[in-house]
């Protein structure tokens, strides 16, 4: 595993630097998430995740750094941990798998269908890597927030249970807009 340097080096060979996204690029993306996983507590494999958590594209965000069916490389990067969290981040089927979350751990893979349950610090992790991005994208883009909020609220409600305790108040932040 690389630290976060070479991590930043390859991304930048990837050319995030000049990917339009909310706030900028989306290399300017990925730090700010990484960035703010750290400030909530998240260790080192958590951190990677979310520098590198659109490797495999999202149901968010269709381009992608990698082929999903090709892992080997970007584990070799930042580790299994960090890598298997940004599988699960990238292939999650948002539809299906959000709405039901906090309740059932469930997450089904729109790559190949597949379900697992994730619990604990898995799921933690996960949902805090889900919405310290989905909350980047919403203070970056104002008008994201009035179109999308409603449901960024209401989901973010059903999720704190299960969100990290130093994450809930940047969720109670959200929730009172």
């Amino acid at each position: 595993m690389n630290g976060h340097a070479e991590v930043e080096a390859w991304l930048r060979h990837k050319g995030t630097e000049a990917i339009p996204h909310p706030g900028g690029t989306l290399y300017a993306h990925l730090c700010r998430v990484r960035d703010r996983l750290a400030e909530l507590g998240h260790g080192s494999p958590v951190q990677l995740a979310g520098l590198t958590h659109a490797a495999y594209g999202t149901d968010g965000f269709g381009l992608a750094l990698l082929d999903w069916q090709d892992r080997a490389p970007l584990r070799a990067l930042i580790g299994d941990p960090a890598e298997e969290l940004v599988y699960r981040y990238g292939s999650c089927d948002r539809d299906r798998s959000w709405p039901h979350l906090a309740a059932t751990g469930a997450v089904t893979d729109r790559f190949t269908g597949g379900v697992s349950t994730l619990d604990g610090a898995r799921l933690t992790e996960f949902v805090d890597l889900s919405i310290v991005n989905e909350l980047d994208v919403l203070e970056q883009d104002p008008g994201l927030l009035a179109k999308h909020g409603d449901y960024f609220r209401e989901l973010f409600a059903a999720w704190a249970p299960v969100a990290s305790a130093p994450l809930r108040p940047s969720l109670r932040d959200l929730l009172d807009r």
